[in-house]
Formats: C-alpha cells, sequence, structure tokens
C-alpha cells in the first residue's frame, strides 16, 4: 500500500477523480435510491418502500447505475413520469448522511495539504450531479486548498481539454502533476497528455 512517503517529492501538484477515489459513489447512489423509493411510497400511498429499496440496491449491485430506473419501472410497474423525479433526485437531493472520504485518501490529502502541494478535483460526469456529491461529501476542511473542474464543460475525460486548461492556467509541466484515478478512463486521460497515473487501490 502506497503512502505519501512513497510519492516523488517532486511532484508540485496533484489531481484527482472524485467518485470511487476520493468516496465510494455507492454511498451516494443508494441514498438517492432510499429518497426516492420513500417518494414513490408518499406519492402512490403504497407501503411498499421497503421492497423497492432492497431491489434498488440489488439491482445496482448486479448491474451498475446504468438504465435502472427501467429495471425498476419494469418491475414494478412505475409510470414513465416518475423517469424525471428519479433524475432531479441526482442533482437535487439533500441526503440523510454526510458523504464520508476513503479514510486513506483522507489522510493522504491531508498530507498534501501540508506539504504545501496543489490539489485539484478533475470530474467527469454531469456537473451538477456532480457538485451535489462535492457539497455533501465530508471534506474536513480540505476543500479551502482543492480547485475543482468539470470536464464535461470543456470535453468528457480521456480527451485532455481540462488538464491542458488547468497546466497552462496554474502554469504547471506535465512532469510536475500525478493523476490519481480508478477506472480506464482515468488512465488513457493521464496517458494522452503525458502525465503519471496511480490507480487509487494502491492507496487503499
Amino acid at each position: 500500500m502506497l503512502t505519501y512517503a512513497n510519492l516523488d517529492s517532486r511532484k508540485k501538484a496533484f489531481i484527482f477523480e472524485l467518485d470511487n477515489v476520493i468516496y465510494p459513489e455507492r454511498d451516494y447512489l443508494l441514498q438517492v435510491y432510499y429518497l426516492f423509493a420513500n417518494f414513490i411510497e408518499y406519492t402512490e400511498t403504497v407501503p411498499a418502500s421497503t421492497d423497492l429499496i432492497s431491489f434498488l440496491k440489488k439491482a445496482y449491485e448486479h448491474r451498475g447505475a446504468d438504465k435502472i430506473f427501467d429495471h425498476v419501472k419494469e418491475a414494478f410497474g412505475l409510470d414513465e413520469k416518475y423517469r424525471e423525479n428519479f433524475e432531479k433526485l441526482h442533482y437535487m437531493s439533500v441526503l440523510p448522511l454526510k458523504l464520508l472520504m476513503f479514510d486513506k485518501i483522507l489522510a493522504l490529502l491531508q498530507e498534501i495539504v501540508v506539504d504545501r502541494k496543489q490539489l485539484f478535483l478533475i470530474t467527469n460526469g454531469n456537473p451538477l450531479i456532480q457538485l451535489n456529491k462535492i457539497r455533501q461529501l465530508e471534506w474536513n476542511g480540505l476543500d479551502k486548498y482543492m480547485t475543482i473542474y468539470f470536464a464535461n464543460e470543456l470535453a468528457p475525460k480521456p480527451e485532455t481539454n481540462v488538464l491542458e486548461y488547468v497546466l497552462n492556467k496554474h502554469k504547471l509541466n506535465r512532469k510536475d502533476v500525478l493523476i490519481v484515478g480508478c477506472n480506464i478512463v482515468d488512465k488513457e486521460f493521464a496517458s494522452s497528455a503525458g502525465v503519471d497515473f496511480l490507480e487509487t487501490e494502491e492507496f487503499l
């Protein structure tokens, strides 16, 4: 397992993705699904939220978040009109519980800040949804040191538009930067830009 002490001390800046890098995205989605199930129970006045929550959790764990409304619509006979409510909850919901960082990533970020290196968050996905996650994350004061960019406002990763923008704006050389990510998109993003890359799991 890597720690900050194992990293190249010459690095001046560290770039992180959000989902499954700083915190487990599952913690966000399952709370959104919980809120949706309770909304359906209240709207339809049918006490089915427990079954719906269980179904959503299992569907997510086996198939992922993609097309999950379609699965639940078919299984429970939900009206198509509820799709809009389901999607809105992803960027408007106030979660019952704060999102917590991975412990090892929290420690890593704290050490980066203490060492006075620059911290960036470059996140893919719908900016409204990502912003809602960011607002409900327990940052432990680290948000003051984190500069945030939404890749989709220029071009989604692995396109390097947002990284080129960050390098130019903050006067950084490629060799000065390390990207921490968790999937092939992040890896291609770093590789295409000629920037060093590490998998999140190496710190966990």
